[in-house]
């Protein structure tokens, strides 16, 4: 796969704010602020953004997993009539948290306002302090993950669904608005090879996190990855397109050569008006390499 392949992303400011992360700008940002980097990455033809989520975070987590995490069911339904093109990821839904139907739901509206634009990240979840302040059951949340998966493949774009499993069974109910997509893409997010696992043989891409480069490359070569599988990776360092545009390159480059079909792009900025320059600059430098 050559470099120029790679699409681009953002991981979107603002609504998360984790440990090391962020500038200090985003803290008091407004919604306005979000709005306003959402729409220059649509204007300038970035693939994606995000929003993750929690519930609720216990404070002992405060330094590892930080405070800020704007729902994203409200965030992406309002950045959705702000744009027009860009894609609009869950990174990630939490699914044991939900029944598939409330996410065919809640999400097949999000996707039908945003005219086909969703696309579904989820993950099995790691903090057992939220599962159980949601009474969710823990131990098993890999099975529940995997039998969640394949209902929300016969439930996503089908007004009338019908599954039967061990955890989800459901036939005879209408769900309306559903997903507008005849098949709405679904990435699985996650930081081991059980994720990847997951996602090569339940969903239609992998989006990890906190595992390296050459860990990607490594457990891509151990599954038959088909053509139209998406990897979405993050740059182990943020982009500086401003300040060092053939370091960015290099990035971009060796990103793409461990795998990576979208590249999801934090950047070097002390600022909305710097955030949006670098926007532009990397969508310059982009252009540049595809030439």
């Amino acid at each position: 796969m050559s470099a120029a392949t790679a699409k681009l992303s953002i991981a979107t400011p603002v609504v998360t704010m984790l440990p090391g992360a962020g500038a200090d700008w985003e803290k008091s940002a407004s919604i306005e602020d979000l709005a306003v980097a959402a729409e220059a990455a649509d204007r300038l033809g970035y693939h994606h953004l995000t929003c993750s989520e929690h519930i609720a975070l216990p404070t002992a987590e405060k330094q590892r997993r930080g405070t800020r995490y704007w729902d994203p069911l409200a965030t992406l339904a309002y950045l959705a009539a702000r744009t027009s093109r860009i894609r609009l990821a869950t990174n990630v839904l939490v699914l044991a948290y939900h029944h598939p139907l409330e996410i065919a739901k809640r999400y097949g509206t999000l996707d039908t306002i945003s005219d086909g634009r969703l696309i579904l990240g989820v993950g099995v979840g790691s903090l057992k302090e939220e599962f159980d302040l949601l009474g969710v059951s823990y131990e098993d949340r890999g099975a529940r993950a995997d039998e969640a998966l394949q209902a929300l493949g016969a439930a996503l774009s089908v007004p009338e669904p019908a599954y039967h499993g061990r955890f989800y069974s459901f036939a005879g109910m209408v769900v309306d608005p559903c997903a507008v997509q005849r098949h709405v893409p679904i990435w699985v997010g996650g930081r081991t090879m059980r994720s990847l696992r997951r996602a090569v043989y339940l969903a239609d891409g992998w989006a990890p996190f906190n595992v390296s480069l050459r860990q990607v490359r490594d457990w891509l070569t151990r599954f038959d990855i088909r053509p139209d599988f998406e990897v979405v990776l993050t740059p182990p360092t943020a982009l500086d397109p401003i300040g060092a545009p053939e370091l960015t390159r290099e990035i971009l480059a060796e990103t793409t050569a461990h795998g990576a079909t979208t590249i999801r792009a934090t950047f070097v900025h002390t600022s909305r008006q710097h955030y949006l320059e670098n926007l532009q600059a990397l969508a310059e430098l982009d252009t540049a390499r595809l030439v």
